[in-house]
């Protein structure tokens, strides 16, 4: 991390780094592969972890560490989460078991840095050489004294040591042959070998997982899981946590949305959702919706109804209506110009330039190939949403509620 070589990175941030690469030899005082690894670090530095970049010489791991570390936003989801449950101790004690790029273990430790927080001290464990090399580095360019880095096999450094108030793990989800996975024993560690340990050793232990993961199957692996919170964010679902502690109520599910247009914090129970009474539509409204990923994931899709006053399309179809705007809604909201035919002559008609979004729910085509065989390219303000209203395949051309007066003069 000399000068020279904070400088080269900072001087070639836009370049092509193939060429970089290539060019190698015309700039023999630095180490082209090292410094083209911190240009693509800092690249993705702006979107996923914004407050490092004023830190010249932090470093940034291999691109897959980086792809598989949490974002700054979904470590601060989880920072936020461990006081809620720890309350108002005086000091609290954190080990993050599967370290990686060390996202989280570097937010939980910076929390200690605002005011009126409880002492705090994390400890990262990581068994990649390389990583805790960076970690150590890292921790030190952030200032942070509170943070300490152990290199080897998590269980076994766990295993030699006695409690925590929080252990969080993040288990490796991908196959030897390098394929995502998503059940517990399939990661690596498989928890589910190691829950007598990590349990004994901890007030909360928190575990990401999957956002593929059957829930209610974890659930039943895992002991005493107080909490679940699924975090999406613009629509995506990021992480699924299950919070495993001592409670005496059920479950609490927690659905968390991060949108450009507010933040959602959803909760309810099985129990909840069971006990509500859908309303289905007879025939669709002025709008549709379509509930955020974190909601689709956590499926309280009868207490939607109840919550909002909105109709469901059908048993099967988490899509919903009413002739009445309801704002603010925890997904997408769309405006109902017509139903639509979906052969190509219609959708041609209906949308002159051959171009706009196309959604399924409940019908039996994937989007993509719906698009395809309408003859439409991605793009545009309008869309089409192919669903099923109770028992009839049908589909909707729709667009944004602020534009429906201008497509409505159109169409």
């Amino acid at each position: 991390m000399t000068r020279e070589f904070i400088d080269f990175v900072k001087e070639h941030l836009h370049d092509d780094t193939s060429r970089l690469l290539l060019s190698a030899a015309r700039y023999p005082s630095i180490d082209m592969a090292a410094a083209v690894q911190q240009i693509e670090g800092r690249r993705m530095c702006h979107e996923k972890w914004p407050s490092l970049e004023s830190y010249d010489e932090f470093l940034y791991p291999p691109r897959l560490n980086r792809e598989q570390s949490s974002s700054e936003t979904t470590a601060e989801h989880k920072v936020d989460t461990i006081f809620k449950l720890c309350g108002d101790m005086a000091s609290l004690s954190v080990a993050d078991l599967t370290g990686g790029m060390g996202i989280d273990s570097i937010a939980f430790a910076r929390r200690q840095q605002s005011s009126h927080q409880p002492e705090l001290h994390v400890d990262y464990v990581e068994r990649d050489p390389i990583l805790c090399s960076l970690m150590e580095h890292n921790r030190n360019v952030l200032g942070l004294d509170n943070l300490a880095v152990h290199c080897g096999d998590s269980m076994e450094w766990l295993a030699t040591h006695h409690h925590f108030d929080v252990i969080y793990i993040d288990p490796a989800r991908r196959s030897a042959s390098g394929q995502k996975v998503a059940a517990f024993e399939a990661c690596e560690p498989n928890i589910l070998q190691h829950i007598p340990l990590l349990r004994s050793r901890c007030r909360w232990l928190i575990i990401k997982a999957s956002p593929m993961i059957d829930l209610g199957m974890a659930q039943q692996q895992l002991q005493e899981v107080a909490e679940i919170h699924i975090v999406s964010i613009k629509g995506e679902c990021k992480e699924v946590l299950f919070v495993c502690g001592p409670h005496e109520d059920e479950t609490v599910i927690h659905c968390i949305a991060k949108e450009p247009g507010g933040y959602y914090d959803i909760d309810f129970t099985c129990s909840q959702e069971r006990a509500a009474e859908p309303c289905f539509c007879s025939t669709v409204g002025r709008y549709l919706y379509e509930p955020d990923a974190a909601l689709m994931k956590g499926g309280p899709f009868n207490l939607i109804c109840q919550w909002l006053g909105v109709e469901k399309l059908a048993r099967n179809t988490h899509l919903y209506t009413s002739d009445h705007l309801v704002h603010p809604f925890c997904g997408r909201t769309f405006s109902v110009l017509q139903e639509i035919k979906l052969d190509r002559k219609a959708i041609a008609a209906a949308i002159p330039n051959g171009k706009a979004h196309v959604v399924t729910r409940n019908f039996p085509m994937e989007a993509v190939a719906l698009q395809r065989k309408l003859g439409l390219a991605e793009g545009g303000d309008l869309f089409v949403i192919a669903t099923s209203v109770g028992s009839r395949k049908t589909a909707f051309l729709c667009c944004h509620p602020s534009q429906y007066n201008h497509f409505l003069s159109v169409t």
